[in-house]
């Protein structure tokens, strides 16, 4: 029995993983053929480039993603009054989650600080984890809800859920922004899942009892004790499983464990 579960739509959707350009390649990713190739970054064209100039690589991925679940939206939301846009746009809670987020960031401070070597002001006040959720309001000038996750292995699966309790104080839509990347070089004995840099987004909205968009549900239970996490299971990282699995036309179910719980996420269109 499960302990926990919740449904939602999504109105539309972008994704940006390195070296991954044509549709077969795309197939071929989703198929685990093949992996992100490279380290290429975005050009996270819609940020006004003052801002841009300030983004890190994961914090590129994730941006890139953002602009292009809002813009896919666009022709739903220009049906709507100009005034009523505007103000979805500017009311709209954005939910960023990275496992790591600027962990990479982090790293060249500290190598910076034991070489007794000046340390950017800049390069610090962005290696918070809400590094780049502040860009993006800043960049939208909203002052909508924000909020920056990182729950371990499972931070895909906290991610959704604080974005589904959103819509239910009464948010229309959330944006639900997913970004990660290997661990650097330095922690790499301490990666406990295979990571690959990628970012997606999810414009999320309550579930559609009509079907007219795609719905995905998503469930969790405790593990009990006495049985562990199958390793095949969670070989891949969540960003990349979670999104291997929404675009992944051949099934329609993913099982992870992962923080002392399973989770089941389920696609119903």
């Amino acid at each position: 029995m499960y302990s926990g579960d919740v449904s939602f739509s999504i109105a539309s959707h972008a994704q940006w993983v390195p070296g991954i350009e044509s549709h077969a390649d795309w197939q071929r990713w989703i198929s685990d053929d093949r992996q992100a190739a490279g380290s290429g970054e975005p050009a996270v064209k819609s940020m006004p480039p003052m801002l841009r100039r300030r983004t890190s690589p994961v914090g590129k991925l994730a941006l890139e993603a953002a602009y292009g679940a809002l813009s896919a939206a666009s022709p739903a939301i220009a049906s709507s009054p100009a005034d009523d846009a505007s103000k979805d746009a500017q009311d709209m809670p954005v939910v960023f989650a990275s496992r790591h987020g600027e962990c990479a960031r982090s790293v060249e401070l500290q190598m910076a600080l034991a070489a007794a070597a000046p340390m950017s002001p800049t390069a610090f006040s962005l290696s918070v984890h809400n590094a780049n959720a502040g860009l993006f309001s800043i960049a939208r000038g909203s002052q909508a809800n924000t909020v920056a996750n990182a729950a371990g292995q499972s931070t895909v699966e906290h991610a959704v859920i604080e974005a589904c309790g959103l819509l239910a104080d009464g948010a229309r839509q959330v944006l639900l922004v997913v970004a990660d990347a290997p661990l650097p070089t330095l922690f790499s004995d301490f990666a406990d899942e295979h990571e690959e840099p990628c970012g997606w987004s999810w414009l999320m909205q309550a579930a559609d009892e009509h079907g007219a968009l795609p719905t995905v549900s998503l469930q969790w239970q405790p593990i009990q004790p006495g049985h562990g996490t199958l390793p095949s299971e969670n070989a891949t990282a969540g960003a990349a499983a979670v999104l291997r699995f929404f675009l992944d036309a051949s099934t329609s179910t993913l099982h992870r464990q992962a923080d002392g719980r399973r989770w089941h996420w389920m696609r119903h269109a």
